[in-house]
């Protein structure tokens, strides 16, 4: 079996464990020694082991002859938009994400900022591996420059993409939830920029995530909730550890599901243009699906990841694409999720529509999803999922992904997990009583499928 280093979304790991100092170093002496000649830019976000990890592979790429500019402490899309907007040869930023403090990550991007191909994450492992490394003379080593200029030019590409006289006219208050994680110093100032009143929680940057875990999730979000309502704001909005997703909560004090939000805005966009591609895993919510047909458009899936989004959306000129968890790409801006773009996109729609979120919610169709798992032996997930198949014969089944079987009441997905021996199941219809109905039948027929 080959070996492998990059998940879904790079390199991860608890700090000292699997994500290590020669690790790191390793990291940046591959990634050195597959992009092409030319600057690289660095950034991370505020973890407690972020500038040790970034050291390392500042260290490894200046080996192999690269030139490094370090921008600092900045949201993942920031960093990205500095490298599609400047004249790089790629990009990397030290992030764990979502992930509790104690894990860090390692993203590259490639020229475009975006996240690498299988393929190019492929290069990079193969030298990884083998410890195969390009390393420059003594007089060819590259040097480090501090970048200060990522934040200011990444804030105002947003701004000259949404219809920022409308935001200010409408003089909505909005609640941030940074996390104390980088959005700190891009999402409250980029509302304060376009006329919001602003109230600003866990606005310090802290690498430990004092304020809350930094995963937007219902159960981390209670001060925001409570916030809301307490302010009589419009809207309040969290960001994950390094603001590449944007999760909202509405002017009622409501917690917000992703896929509700990203189906605002794709109605919204496609709309507007008058129909269009957008992009999605086949985990997503029918409600997308009602509202893109709505608007005279269509939709295309993918397998899961927010990567694969991105280059299918590239490849097909897609007019929008996203993910259910609040992670959304606006191709226009750039070709990555981009959480400080989603608030902004969010803020528009309100004020254009001049109604409250709440009401913008409630007219999209609704449905109830439920989720469970199922353990397997992970050398028998190829053979079950296609006696799964065969045992759906006569449904419509699509098998981009695991295998989704739609039903006329809603859909059912089993996919194997990315991390461990485990199929996720996930079941969607207009009621929960229903989508647990789904999902049970689903389960059994999976656990059918398992037996020999």
């Amino acid at each position: 079996m080959t070996s492998r280093l990059f998940g879904t979304n790079g390199i991860r790991g608890v700090v000292g464990e699997d994500m290590t100092v020669d690790l790191a170093l390793r990291v940046g002496k591959s990634v050195g020694s597959v992009l092409a000649t030319g600057p690289v830019a660095i950034g991370r976000d505020p973890r407690t082991s972020g500038p040790m990890l970034r050291d390392a592979v500042v260290a490894g790429l200046l080996a192999t002859g690269h030139d490094v500019q370090d921008a600092g402490v900045v949201p993942t899309p920031a960093l990205q938009y500095l490298v599609h907007t400047g004249t790089f040869s790629g990009g990397v930023v030290i992030t764990a994400s979502h992930n509790p403090a104690e894990f860090n990550g390692i993203k590259v991007v490639d020229r475009l900022g975006m996240e690498l191909s299988r393929p190019e994450e492929e290069r990079i492992e193969a030298r990884f591996f083998a410890e195969d490394y390009t390393l420059a003379g003594w007089n060819a080593v590259g040097h480090v420059h501090p970048n200060a200029s990522g934040t200011g030019s990444y804030l105002d590409g947003i701004a000259s993409r949404v219809d920022a006289g409308a935001i200010r006219d409408a003089g909505l208050r909005i609640v941030v939830d940074c996390g104390n994680g980088a959005s700190c110093g891009t999402s409250p100032a980029l509302a304060s920029r376009l006329g919001c009143d602003v109230v600003s929680l866990n606005g310090e940057p802290d690498g430990r995530f004092p304020g809350r875990p930094p995963e937007p999730v219902q159960a981390n979000l209670e001060a925001l909730l409570r916030t809301v309502k307490e302010s009589h704001a419009d809207l309040g909005v969290a960001h994950d550890g390094d603001a590449d997703r944007a999760i909202f909560v509405d002017d009622r004090g409501t917690f917000v599901f992703g896929d509700r939000s990203l189906a605002l805005v794709a109605k919204d966009i496609v709309s507007k243009n008058g129909g269009g591609v957008v992009v999605t895993p086949v985990s997503s919510s029918r409600c997308l699906e009602d509202v893109v047909r709505a608007a005279r458009g269509t939709v295309r899936y993918t397998k899961v990841g927010a990567p694969i989004v991105a280059r299918t959306m590239h490849e097909i000129g897609a007019v929008f694409g996203g993910e259910e968890n609040g992670g959304m790409i606006f191709p226009e801006h750039q070709l990555c999720r981009d959480g400080a773009m989603t608030m902004a996109k969010v803020l528009e729609i309100v004020a254009r529509a001049d109604q409250p979120l709440s009401q913008l919610l409630a007219g999209l169709p609704a449905y109830s999803l439920h989720k469970t798992s199922v353990r397997y032996k992970a050398q028998e997930r190829d053979v079950i999922l296609a006696r799964m198949k065969t045992m759906a014969a006569g449904l419509r089944v699509d098998d981009i992904d695991g295998i989704k079987i739609h039903y006329a009441e809603g859909w059912v997905l089993v996919r194997p997990s990315g991390t461990e021996s485990i199929f996720r199941i996930f079941a969607e219809a207009r009621t929960e009583e229903g989508a647990k109905a789904l999902a049970a039948r689903g389960e059994a027929l999976l656990r059918n499928s398992m037996e020999d």
